[in-house]
């Protein structure tokens, strides 16, 4: 006869502790990975470097940096898409590394449970 109800254990190996406990380790891991995030720099450039953002795993702008040939009080326009373009690329390099810290954690699961249908 089939067990009624059966999810305490129900073909999992370990039981559901097993499980608490892996996700416990994976929490604790996640907390310790953002926090070495936060510590680290990242620059993003444009115009071959003339401009330059640094900002930390924080997202956090550290500092801009701005060569003298790219400030033109005539062309603000194209200084402003400059910043804008090294920005970006620092964001994704930010973000580049977030998914990399969490994919070690994870294992390459990506997003809410990789796959699984819950």
């Amino acid at each position: 006869m089939a067990k009624r109800g059966g999810f305490p254990g129900g073909g999992i190996p370990g039981g559901m502790g097993n499980i608490m406990k892996q996700a416990q380790r994976m929490q604790r891991q996640m907390e310790e990975k953002q926090k070495e995030m936060e510590t680290k720099e990242f620059e993003g450039t444009a115009g071959g470097g003339v401009v330059s953002v640094k900002l930390n795993g924080k997202r956090e702008v550290l500092k801009v940096h701005l060569a003298e040939e790219v400030v033109d009080p005539e062309d603000i326009e194209t200084l402003e898409d400059l910043v804008a373009a090294a920005l970006g690329e620092a964001l994704r390099k930010v973000e580049e590394a977030s998914n990399a810290s969490m994919d070690q954690i994870t294992g390459g699961l990506g997003g809410l449970g990789g796959g699984f249908p819950f």
